[in-house]
């Protein structure tokens, strides 16, 4: 038992000691030396994060000290390669920021109290301000930096009176106490003069946190512009730490929010709409990070949702599954903008596939997990949420189903159009550019195909297990634990196997992916355009349609 309570607090503490080693001494350790102490650390914590929990059942807390300290690790292996060919003399400064969240977010995820979770949630912000800014002599990412702060703090004027609320209303900060509590006061007004019921007030305002640390609509700007830092920064925040708080906030405190009805359809809603309005901008984008932070803010749409109709366990499966094909996507990218002197507009690349082979096949792979296509890792867990959202026979639930079913479409569109932008249209750059090219170098290599093995496996392998994670047709561990919250809850037991629509939906949710890869290579393929002919043949078409419309608003104005 004592080896065991050892091995806890060192997958928590042993990043924040590499990263207190190299932010003390890492100009006498060097680059090299700094990023051997802190990958080791990191390594380590991942090691023990899979031997301490290998006979734990993994719920949101195990699932995130398994998954975080293993995407964190794969980022500091990729680091070598990123920073081995620039020399950075502030690298050692990057390896430790690099630390710090994953010090802060195994503190948060293990946290059994709501001080904790504030400690951790406070953490990784200032994690996150600190790796945009890394690069601060660049105008842009100061910009980005200084937004990404104060949206965040948004966030936290929810959380924070959230929590204050909950010590008010049950006397404690203990999670099992508030939950055990929270059956007697579900009716309490805070105002003889205000009809509102008290733990309606508290998870609303949780979910403004949310909103503000997950990038919901609203406050979700800050996320693309997240992108100014380097690419492991990007994979790091958008993968494994950072904007998923929120939601594995959401599920923590699952059965506090099951009381109020009022709160899930606001949940629900939120969620859908943010998947709908990012999907729609990510097809707008040129940017090759942008396109895919936009595709994050849209992952964590069907998250939150997926905890607005009260399926928590299946939000934190998409969530796990997310961390894989998303880390893999951004350091897929990072391979071709390191290749391409940092170049990142889409429009200025193209025909890449050939120099790099290695790099387009997992860029494929990642892609195909994000649309859902059977059968790689996303497919087991969005399709199972919006075949939930389907079945929960709610008008919230009919609203996630069919929004969250249209940001399909346009997921799939904008991720067969980056692909075929970068890859696969004729070349809209100089020969000698595509000369220097070349693959990604091993260091950076091989953490991506270990996260391409997650991609395509992990789903099936955990959706198989005989776990309360998740199981397709099978309650979820929250439904499960039905008598530990007491009467008056919201959430139903959802047996999909009653629903003649159910086993084929899935299928039915795999189509759209066909119609946005035949119109893709319609627009780009079929008339050999590049990426410049098409960009101004919308730029025409879009000036003439604004003549049209003004001609015809005159002669209705004459008339």
């Amino acid at each position: 038992m004592k080896t065991l309570s050892l091995m806890y607090l060192l997958i928590v503490f042993l990043p924040l000691l590499g990263s207190s080693v190299a932010g003390f001494f890492g100009r006498f350790l060097g680059s090299e030396g700094t990023a051997i102490i802190t990958t080791t650390c990191v390594s380590f914590s991942s090691i023990f994060s899979f031997l301490a929990f290998y006979e734990v059942a993994p719920g949101a807390s195990a699932c995130y000290l398994r998954i975080a300290p293993w995407i964190s690790s794969e980022m500091f292996d990729a680091s070598w390669g990123f920073f081995g060919d620039r020399e950075d003399p502030h690298s050692p400064r990057f390896m430790c920021y690099l630390s710090i969240p994953t010090f802060f977010m195994p503190m948060l995820v293990t946290g059994d109290n709501s001080l904790q979770l504030f400690l951790g949630w406070e953490g990784v912000g200032l994690a996150s301000y600190l790796l945009i800014h890394f690069w601060f002599t660049r105008l842009q990412a100061d910009k980005a930096a200084t937004k990404a702060m104060p949206v965040n703090r948004v966030g936290d004027f929810g959380l924070a009176p959230g929590i204050s609320g909950r010590f008010t209303l049950f006397q404690t900060v203990d999670f099992s106490t508030i939950f055990a509590r929270a059956f007697a006061p579900r009716n309490s007004w805070i105002s003889r003069n205000m009809r509102l019921n008290a733990i309606t007030l508290i998870c609303i305002l949780l979910l403004i946190g949310a909103v503000g640390k997950s990038a919901q609509i609203g406050s979700h700007t800050w996320s693309p512009d997240a992108m100014e830092g380097p690419t492991p920064v990007s994979a790091s925040i958008h993968a494994a730490t950072m904007v998923t708080a929120g939601v594995f906030m959401i599920a923590r405190c699952s059965p506090l929010f099951e009381y109020p009805p009022t709160a899930l359809i606001v949940i629900t809603s939120a969620g859908a709409m943010t998947s709908f309005l990012a999907a729609t901008t990510g097809i707008l984008q040129n940017d090759l990070k942008r396109v895919i932070a936009y595709s994050t803010c849209s992952q964590l749409g069907y998250m939150i949702f997926a905890c607005g109709i009260s399926n928590y366990s299946v939000s934190v499966f998409h969530l796990m599954n997310h961390a894989f094909f998303k880390a893999l996507l951004f350091l897929s990218a990072g391979s071709v903008i390191h290749a391409m002197s940092d170049e990142q507009d889409m429009r200025k690349m193209g025909g890449l596939a050939s120099s790099f082979p290695l790099t387009y096949a997992m860029m494929l792979m990642g892609s195909l997990s994000l649309i859902g296509f059977p059968f790689p890792t996303g497919f087991y867990s969005k399709d199972v949420i919006l075949e939930l959202a389907y079945t929960k026979y709610t008008i919230s639930g009919n609203f996630a189903f069919w929004l969250g079913s249209v940001s399909v479409l346009f997921t799939s569109y904008y991720s067969f159009r980056f692909i075929f932008l970068t890859f696969l249209v004729p070349t809209n750059s100089f020969g000698r550019d595509r000369l220097r090219c070349h693959d990604a170098p091993i260091p950076m290599a091989i953490p991506s195909i270990l996260l391409a093995l997650g991609s395509l496996f992990v789903g099936y392998l955990a959706k198989s297990t005989p776990s309360p994670l998740v199981g397709v047709r099978t309650p979820t561990s929250e439904q499960k634990r039905e008598e530990e919250r007491g009467p008056g809850c919201h959430s139903t037991y959802l047996f999909l196997g009653e629903s003649k629509w159910g086993s084929v939906l899935p299928c039915d949710l795999s189509l759209p992916f066909l119609v946005s890869a035949s119109d893709v290579w319609f627009l780009f393929l079929s008339f050999s355009e590049t990426p410049a002919r098409a960009t101004r043949r919308t730029l025409v078409l879009s000036k003439n349609t604004k003549i049209f419309l003004k001609r015809e608003l005159e002669l209705c104005l004459i008339h």
